[in-house]
């Protein structure tokens, strides 16, 4: 059983939400970067938000569970039951892929580990509403005047990135306060 810090009020609004985004069906290399990251984030207490299924998903969460870390997971069904064993929290939203936009839009970054078509839909929801994305996988968007994931390639890199644009960037409540980008 993980255990779990108690963060005072004032300090709770100030965690970095971190989303690990990639696909359910993942290779082993994946799966290990993933499960990297998720370690990682928790120990510079992020809080990691995934779909929370398999595959890329479950390996994050799995290395924040490890390390005592907190981890959501935004599921596409109405059975929070279905959820990986890693989660702190199963949001059931019965929205099936529409449930990619609720990912995005709960974390200050997202983290793209490999690649499938849900993940570059929330790679692309993240891009038009402002939320950075960070990958280790290279990728382009062959479009002039398009927003890019930012490549930085390696499982340390990616981490480091991402806190770093989620402490510097305005707060997801500055987001909502402001309301919805695009």
């Amino acid at each position: 059983m993980a255990s779990f810090v108690v963060m005072s009020a004032p300090h709770r609004q100030d965690v970095p939400y971190i989303g690990v985004i990639g696909p359910g069906e993942a290779s082993p290399a994946e799966m290990e970067a993933a499960r990297e990251i998720g370690s990682r984030c928790a120990k510079a207490h992020a809080v990691v938000v995934t779909g929370g299924l398999g595959g890329v998903m479950e390996a994050a969460c799995q290395g924040a569970f490890e390390v005592g870390g907190l981890t959501v997971g935004i599921l596409p069904g109405q059975d929070r039951t279905v959820g990986n064993r890693y989660l702190t929290f199963a949001l059931a939203t019965g929205l099936g892929e529409l449930r990619n936009g609720l990912v995005v839009r709960a974390c200050d970054v997202l983290i793209v580990v490999g690649q499938s078509w849900g993940t570059l839909s929330e790679m692309a929801l993240a891009l038009r509403t402002g939320t950075p994305v960070v990958s280790i996988n290279k990728m382009t968007i062959d479009q002039p005047g398009q927003v890019q994931p930012e490549y930085v390639g390696l499982v340390d890199a990616a981490v480091e990135r991402a806190l770093e644009l989620a402490r510097s960037a305005p707060a997801r409540r500055r987001r909502v306060a402001a309301g919805p980008v695009g």
